[in-house]
């Protein structure tokens, strides 16, 4: 087992537990919420990167029902106009021309931060709050042509934004990037320490700025990326398999359009990953702990009823079942014991099913370095797998 990174000692909060994929020592909110370092590569500016205005008058509005848009992700387009990006790791590209950008958002509810990449420079845009906003991009952009896109960073179950299109200049052209070059598709499965929750926090975790909390940093997709795939997480803060700090389980929302029961079910069809990853447990684990309560007696029948669902609905798919990156996952007894059981008996009846347990966890939320030392396990242990050389698709 590699080095314990104990990042901090604090007094007990219980009241934090309600979003944390909680370890023994649930932590407590600083006094004022941690500021977000610049976002990767962004030149250095005075102010924020974009302005939030008021709608007007544009002089080129292109909907975001145009077929310029290459969108990527599990998104509801029940209104072609403004389809709802929803889970993080959403994705929006396109590329247009001149030398002034406005996108148009609204805020359906909670706080949503998007890494806006132009011309491959990263920026930081955040939605908090209003309908039919205009942000205004406030860097220089010249006269040709450019690449826009926009990646959800921060999670599902805190804000979702509705996508109405873009503001360019009077007469600029728009055209339809080239698709990526992927070479398969990677679903993650899990809680917070998926999300990539508290990733940029400093030394205490903090639930009330999502700004720190960057899934384009956590190991799910550090790890698509060093495979070139195509990629989905969906991932809820403090959700377990039986139970957890949230009102929603696993295997309620897993296949749903959006993190709630009563949501309608995502089209599974359309998009089916090569490598499916499953990290859950943790929550299960330090709930009960931190109730007085034993370990779930139903986890190993319920986790298998998981799997079973997702092998259901990707029948060519790889499942590869996670363990660990935080306390419960790399220390717990019962959770490791429930785990083991329900591994050993779905190995011995499908043989397309595989399971890998992270050696690197903390006591608090992974942080960005921790991330990095978690997908490096998983990408050298995926790089001696057999099943890694055959499993991909083309674009």
């Amino acid at each position: 087992m590699r080095k314990l990174h104990l990042l901090f000692f604090p007094a007990l909060i219980p009241c934090l537990l309600l979003w944390s994929c909680a370890s023994r020592k649930p932590a407590p909110a600083p006094a004022t919420a941690a500021v977000a370092p610049p976002a990767t590569n962004r030149p250095p500016r005075t102010g924020p990167d974009f302005i939030a205005q008021p709608v007007g008058e544009a002089a080129r509005f292109v909907s975001a029902s145009s077929a310029a848009f290459r969108y990527e992700g599990r998104i509801d387009f029940a209104d072609s106009k403004g389809p709802v990006f929803i889970w993080q790791g959403t994705r929006m590209a396109i590329d247009f021309q001149g030398r002034r950008l406005a996108l148009r958002l609204d805020c359906l509810e909670g706080q949503s931060f998007f890494d806006v990449t132009l011309d491959g420079t990263k920026y930081l845009l955040p939605v908090r709050g209003g309908t039919d906003q205009r942000y205004l991009f406030q860097g220089e952009l010249g006269p040709g042509r450019h690449h826009l896109t926009l990646f959800k960073r921060s999670e599902a179950i805190v804000g979702q934004v509705r996508f109405r299109g873009i503001e360019l200049e009077a007469g600029a052209d728009v055209w339809r990037p080239a698709p990526p070059d992927y070479r398969m598709r990677m679903e993650f499965i899990g809680d917070s320490i998926t999300v990539g929750a508290c990733d940029e926090d400093g030394d205490a975790d903090q639930w009330d700025d999502r700004q720190t909390h960057n899934n384009a940093l956590s190991y799910g997709c550090l790890t698509a990326g060093a495979f070139s795939a195509d990629y989905r997480n969906i991932a809820v803060s403090g959700m377990g398999v039986t139970t957890g700090w949230v009102d929603v389980r696993a295997g309620q929302i897993w296949d749903r359009l959006y993190p709630k029961v009563s949501s309608v079910r995502a089209g599974l069809d359309s998009w089916k990953p090569d490598v499916v990853f499953v990290n859950l447990g943790e929550n299960d684990d330090a709930y009960t702990h931190a109730h007085g309560q034993p370990f779930p007696a139903n986890f190993t029948a319920d986790y298998i009823l998981l799997v079973r669902a997702i092998r259901d609905n990707y029948p060519e798919a790889r499942i590869v079942l996670l363990r660990g990156g935080m306390y419960g996952g790399a220390q717990s007894i019962a959770l490791r014991d429930a785990w083991e059981a329900a591994v050993k008996r779905l190995e011995a009846a499908d043989p397309a099913i595989y399971h890998f347990v992270f050696t690197h966890w903390t006591e608090n939320h992974p942080r960005v370095r921790d991330h990095r030392e978690m997908a490096d396990e998983l990408i050298q242990w995926l790089k001696a797998q057999d099943f890694m050389k055959t499993a991909g698709h083309s674009n």
